[in-house]
């Protein structure tokens, strides 16, 4: 039995436009709830963008910053950062690689220098609504759960598999595809978060299902119980754990979805 749904949202809930049909969401978020079913967002985006998306519903729960940080408009439910050691050695060791954009995401703010592009850091507003640039990484008052790293696109692959190696037993890259990579605590994934929470609902992993287009929904998908479902343009590694899948994004295919199990 479903009783928890946590969907990714770029590539996934959200259109390519960043909209999703929110008539149709609230129609399927009553029935949801009437039958006792939460809905929860899993993404590698920040809080403070995700609860953008849904004024409407505070009582919605976030796995923000790929599950490092779970909480809702009032409580914080987990709160899984790098120790300050650590951090420092990340930073030195993606600085060794060239042409990368780095965001250093903390609960309060994400962080980038002074020296990082103007039109980058614009960008990067879209998906971090509290975003400083600073002239330095040290002394950052914060608590540091996650690296954003923006790289050519078509050197993604590489560069996760050259920081896999670097960074091996400090953290672990994990990527959207498309230039992302994000530098998380090492087991600290969304299936990780999903398990946080679960334990603080009463509610198991077998007990839920989850939506996911990239390698960042991997775990998830894999490790929730009936229904790990992939969306159409999902990349083909997490079509290949899914025991399911839906339309594309653009068809609000997670929506589609949700619709037919009610209806079953």
């Amino acid at each position: 039995m479903i009783k928890l749904m946590a969907t990714d949202m770029d590539g996934s809930f959200l259109r390519d436009d960043m909209t999703y049909d929110e008539a149709q969401f609230a129609l399927l978020y009553q029935q949801l709830q009437l039958r006792g079913v939460r809905f929860v967002i899993a993404s590698g985006n920040q809080y403070f963008q995700l609860k953008s998306f849904f004024k409407d519903y505070p009582e919605m729960i976030y796995l923000a910053e790929n599950g490092a940080y779970i909480r809702d408009a009032d409580h914080v439910y987990a709160l899984n950062t790098f120790q300050p050691d650590a951090i420092q050695t990340i930073l030195n060791k993606i600085q060794t690689i060239p042409d990368l954009k780095l965001l250093v995401c903390g609960a309060k703010s994400a962080y980038t220098l002074t020296t990082t592009n103007p039109e980058h850091v614009a960008q990067m507003r879209h998906y971090y609504h509290h975003l400083a640039v600073v002239e330095s990484y040290d002394q950052l008052d914060d608590d540091i759960m996650k690296f954003a790293i923006t790289c050519p696109p078509e050197r993604t692959t590489a560069i996760v598999t050259q920081l896999r190696e670097l960074l091996t037993g400090i953290a672990e890259p994990t990527s959207s595809g498309h230039g992302d990579i994000d530098i998380i605590q090492p087991g600290m994934n969304k299936a990780a978060g999903l398990a946080q929470l679960g334990q603080v609902l009463g509610i198991d992993l077998a007990d839920m299902a989850a939506f996911g287009d990239g390698g960042n929904d991997l775990e998830m998908l894999r490790e929730v119980g009936c229904c790990g479902v992939a969306m159409a343009n999902a990349q083909p590694a997490v079509t290949a754990v899914a025991n399911a899948t839906t339309g594309t994004n653009q068809e609000q295919g997670v929506l589609q979805w949700i619709k037919n199990w009610l209806e079953a």
